[in-house]
């Protein structure tokens, strides 16, 4: 087919492409020539473009190859055509065009109150480093009673906790109102509402007196030079979400400084802070930080347990 060059109507391409496979080759072909970012789920145009056509079609989203030939309805190919059209124009982050975005075979319902799912943390609540026998970090998930989600945006982290820690009460918080909104979306579809309990407020403020086995933190870590530099998709997610201070380290320093007076004995902090981890540990020196990297991360989530939290409290 030839190739379409800019915004294109998307009622003549229905008309001239009728599979998936189709639908993919265009996509693709029109993502490459758009320069597209990514970064929201997807890496390539090769995979946003799968996303967007098996989502667009309701399809599981691990493979396109056994729907490839399949005959579209009209109503299907119309869609796909402005699904793609609409990524391109916009610049929305696919996840947001569809409202659904995965996280480790689980999908999440999103929208621009919160900030696209997306975090090492949710691959390292499978990961036998933390969670298993012969020296994790959690050997027993069953004995873990409570958890604490911080900056918990559409609580897909605070969801697979729950699922990761099957005895324990989830406290989900965020100081966005609009995100805790989809994050009860998300947990009326997972059927944990007698589990997660969501929290409104600054970090720590609306916890007085609480304390929890484990806390886990994405907070907004992007410095003032990223933020700068961000591409448009990014610029369609909460600003809230994203901006982490000069040096990307704002709210994790908060974070680190209180954590020890919320955790029972024995427990730890699970904090993602991207490329502002040299920042954090300058910051403070004393404090143990034990870098839990994934296939596609390094140094950017540490662990630290409540005993070198409790030495750094209140430091700031």
């Amino acid at each position: 087919m030839t190739a379409v060059a800019g915004p294109f109507d998307p009622a003549e391409v229905a008309a001239r492409l009728s599979t998936p496979g189709e639908f993919f080759d265009f996509a693709v072909g029109q993502f490459d020539r758009a320069r597209l970012g990514y970064g929201h789920g997807t890496a390539n145009a090769r995979d946003e473009a799968a996303f967007i056509v098996l989502e667009g079609l309701r399809l599981p989203v691990d493979t396109l190859a056994p729907h490839r030939d399949r005959t579209l309805t009209p109503g299907e190919r119309l869609r796909l055509a402005a699904l793609i059209r609409d990524r391109i124009v916009t610049r929305k982050p696919a996840p947001y065009l569809l409202h659904r975005a995965y996280m480790h075979g689980h999908g999440f319902y999103v929208d621009e109150r919160a900030i696209v799912p997306r975090s090492y943390i949710g691959e390292i609540l499978a990961d036998p480093v933390l969670i298993g026998e012969g020296g994790a970090l959690v050997p027993d998930p069953e004995a873990v009673g409570s958890v604490l989600d911080l900056c918990t945006g559409s609580g897909c982290l605070a969801i697979l906790s729950a699922l990761a820690f099957p005895r324990a009460q989830v406290d989900a918080a965020d100081i966005s109102r609009d995100a805790l909104d989809v994050a009860a979306i998300n947990i009326r579809e997972y059927g944990m509402e007698g589990r997660i309990r969501l929290i409104a407020g600054d970090l720590y403020a609306p916890l007085s007196g609480r304390v929890y086995d484990l806390i886990l933190a994405n907070p907004p870590y992007v410095d003032a030079e990223g933020m700068a530099a961000l591409p448009p998709e990014y610029r369609h997610e909460p600003a809230l979400a994203l901006a982490g201070g000069e040096h990307g380290i704002d709210l994790a320093v908060r974070i680190v400084n209180r954590a020890a007076a919320h955790l029972n004995r024995g427990g730890g902090l699970i904090c993602e802070v991207g490329r502002a981890g040299p920042a954090l540990a300058r910051k403070f020196p004393g404090l143990e930080m034990l870098w839990l990297d994934t296939e596609t991360s390094s140094g950017e989530v540490f662990w630290s347990d409540r005993e070198s939290l409790a030495g750094v409290a209140g430091r700031y």
